[in-house]
């Protein structure tokens, strides 16, 4: 049986990785594309969602993240969680 919190922390999360595919489509930072850097973090994935087993990133994931610009990394998160009031949905906390 699934919980009514597992269920709404998934769904939050759903609408964090929604918002952020958003911002990648559209967001360039230096004339470079961050969705190029950004799509890099992929093999992450396994760490990060929730109930994942494995809870160390690989050297894959840490390499990756390592090459992502620190603003391209910012500027995702700063547009990202304006979406929210803009899309009338209620902010993440």
């Amino acid at each position: 049986m699934v919980s009514i919190s597992s269920s709404s922390n998934s769904f939050t999360i759903m609408k964090l990785v929604a918002m952020v595919a958003v911002v990648l489509v559209v967001m360039v930072v230096d004339g470079q594309s961050c969705n190029t850097h950004l799509s890099g973090l992929n093999v992450c994935g396994e760490f990060v969602v929730p109930g994942a087993d494995k809870t160390n990133p690989s050297a894959e994931c840490c390499n990756a993240l390592e090459a992502v610009p620190s603003n391209c990394i910012c500027n995702t998160f700063r547009i990202a969680s304006r979406l929210p009031t803009r899309c009338n949905i209620p902010t993440l906390s």
